[in-house]
């Protein structure tokens, strides 16, 4: 009996900890997990900067690099990229990739070899693939990020900016640097073999829609005569294209004069700001639309969509940026704060 009562006692025990466990609360990996986080580009008033903002808005910190390392990014952070625990802080003209964790903002480690005006960097396979305008040619520079050693460069077309990995494939936008350019490059991740894609003029923003196909916005280009003087304008576009082929399957223009940016894509949604307005299409629009979802305040330089609520950043590169929420359904604004300087991207931490 002893041993029944023995085995009875070891059962609730075993059922009471499994029940303390199922309820215990996930704790925080760090003072940001969770919430948003924002680069600021910084400029000649203060350096580059990432802030910080809580999920229900309560908590606001700028600085936070600063903050935990003790040390300043320095001028122009151009990108943040992710992978699972790791956030990787792109600073252009310092040449530099900044590795901290994502939720304490720790430092572990600086990048500096072989960069040369470094733009974006995506994450696959636990190698970091980063764009460089390059001095003489551009390339991309690969890393191997258990390690942060430098593997290789592959050359790309001038120019480039945006990169995001699918399937084994690599793709680059190239806006052009201080000139233009027209194309995607589409390099095979195994060979090191590159194709091109030709687009409108200076393609920037760029994602995947639920159907697989690659979703290209283009700026289009001011044209310039030797003294500055506009002199006419090339068309922008929102162009879907069929990665296995590689194919333009649509594309809707913009009329001349009119240069789009900062497109995001949300629940089959794609939302793009053309002269400080917000409009929204959905992915298989035949059409751009001509009425606007509201219109944004200030300097529009950077914005995001979650859910039902539109985030944008209006930039000040003299003192602190602001970030504004808006429901979309109702267009009211329900948050503002503020935040970096020269604030530019958004991201979900």
């Amino acid at each position: 009996m002893r041993i029944n009562k023995l085995l009875a006692v070891l059962l609730f025990g075993a059922i009471a900890f499994a029940s303390c466990t199922s309820e215990s609360p996930i704790l925080p990996r760090g003072d940001y997990d969770g919430g948003i986080l924002i680069s600021g580009e910084g400029s000649g008033a203060g350096t580059g900067s990432v802030s910080f903002v809580s999920d229900d808005f309560e908590t606001v910190e700028n600085l936070i690099y600063k903050k935990v390392n003790s040390t300043e990014l320095s001028t122009y952070l151009q990108s943040m990229a992710f992978d699972t625990d790791r956030a990787f802080i792109v600073v252009d003209n310092q040449n530099t990739i900044t590795v901290v964790d994502r939720y304490s903002f720790v430092k572990e480690a600086t990048i500096t070899e072989e960069l040369a005006t470094p733009r974006f960097m995506t994450v696959a396979d636990n190698k970091g693939y980063v764009t460089n305008w390059g001095t003489t040619d551009a390339f991309v520079a690969v890393y191997d990020l258990t390690s942060y050693e430098f593997i290789k460069k592959i050359n790309i077309g001038f120019g480039p900016e945006r990169i995001i990995e699918s399937n084994g494939k690599l793709y680059v936008s190239h806006q052009g640097a201080y000139g233009s350019n027209n194309i995607i490059s589409v390099i095979d991740i195994a060979t090191d073999v590159v194709e091109e894609i030709t687009v409108s003029d200076r393609p920037d923003e760029m994602f995947f829609n639920n159907n697989g196909q690659l979703v290209v916005l283009s700026e289009g280009a001011v044209q310039y005569d030797a003294s500055w003087n506009v002199i006419g304008n090339t068309i922008g576009s929102i162009s879907t294209i069929n990665v296995s082929n590689n194919t333009i399957v649509s594309q809707l223009d913009f009329a001349s004069g009119q240069h789009p940016s900062l497109m995001v894509l949300e629940n089959n949604t794609i939302y793009y700001a053309l002269s400080g307005k917000v409009y929204a299409i959905d992915i298989d629009a035949t059409s751009l639309s001509t009425t606007e979802i509201l219109t944004a305040e200030g300097y529009l330089y950077g914005m995001e969509v979650e859910g039902n609520s539109l985030f944008t950043l209006n930039a000040s590169f003299t003192d602190l940026s602001t970030l504004n929420v808006f429901d979309i359904t109702t267009k009211a604004k329900t948050q503002t704060k503020s935040v970096a300087l020269g604030a530019s991207k958004i991201y979900f931490n």
